[in-house]
């Protein structure tokens, strides 16, 4: 008991010494507290028949009966079908992406050329939704469209691929990897930039190759990074971006574009429908979540390199 008086004394001690450092981390703990924290109480609307005007705590319970309504919709296959094979397909090929970027460019070494690879390669991350959707959607116009003038001076006929159910995912994907590799590199930058150079002046005296570097230096030192953002993606694997597969979706496309996102805001906020929005909002967060442990237990057990 003494002791633990002892501690609580040079604690709060510790405490006041140092109140300016505790004030600054008040604030982004309040912003999670009051932003974060403190709504997941309305995820009980879920479970019940919710009414504006009797509020969440007076609306009728209704139990599962939104969750079977979403789990019994005619579509429900096919909603859950596009959001994983987008979200698998934007993984496989959005993940190791800015992997090779980064370790292009940490091979080269003119500063002009690689300074302005990485302005070029940044820069389309600061572009909005609304401007890159946009972009594609004049780029691959069946009449304007850069290429479709390019296929037609070759006789190709005049396409509208925004209205090909079969390209949809692929045109989401590449322009969401052209988007956000740039950006996504700058970790693995950072990570290379930390490697001790002795190890490169040792395998460059051992007589290895550029290649031979790349697979025993560069790359095992990217693992632990590698690891960790590969956790989080898969933990996000059912948050799918609405806004930007909204704004590319047309009737034409509509088959394979239609994901668990677009339909809760059509079905569910549209119609004024709280209930079953939440409903499926919190089937998705179960999803990730779930994902999310289980994927950090089995990186936790093939290798150093976990979140917990």
């Amino acid at each position: 008991m003494l002791s633990m008086q002892k501690e609580l004394g040079t604690s709060m001690k510790k405490m006041k010494r140092h109140w300016q450092l505790y004030l600054v981390v008040c604030l982004p703990l309040l912003y999670l507290v009051i932003f974060k924290y403190i709504p997941m109480a309305g995820v009980v609307i879920a479970f019940k028949d919710y009414n504006v005007i009797k509020g969440i705590w007076g609306s009728p319970w209704v139990g599962l009966k939104y969750f079977e309504q979403f789990f019994e919709s005619p579509n429900f296959w096919l909603y859950l079908k596009n959001t994983l094979g987008i979200s698998m397909y934007g993984l496989l090929v959005g993940f190791p992406a800015p992997i090779l970027l980064a370790l292009a460019l940490n091979e080269i070494r003119n500063g002009f050329f690689k300074s302005s690879v990485q302005m070029i390669t940044y820069a389309p991350y600061f572009i909005s939704t609304v401007i890159m959707v946009s972009i594609l959607i004049v780029t691959l116009s069946p009449n304007v469209g850069i290429i479709s003038k390019f296929l037609h001076a070759f006789g190709v006929d005049n396409t509208n691929f925004m209205g090909i159910p079969s390209l949809f995912k692929s045109i989401y994907v590449w322009s969401d990897v052209w988007q956000h590799t740039g950006y996504g590199a700058i970790i693995y930058i950072a990570a290379l930039s930390g490697v001790n150079p002795e190890l490169y002046e040792s395998a460059k005296v051992d007589g290895a190759s550029r290649m031979q570097k790349i697979l025993n230096i560069d790359i095992p030192s990217l693992i632990p990074v590698s690891v960790i953002l590969l956790i989080l993606n898969l933990g996000n694997i059912m948050k799918l971006g609405f806004e930007k597969i909204y704004l590319m979706q047309n009737p034409l496309n509509v088959s394979t574009s239609e994901v668990i996102s677009t339909y809760v805001y059509k079905v569910g906020l549209l119609s004024s429908s709280f209930s079953f929005s939440a409903a499926i909002g919190f089937f998705n967060s179960v999803v990730n979540l779930i994902l999310l442990v289980g994927v950090n237990y089995i990186a936790k057990k093939l290798s150093s390199s976990s979140l917990w």
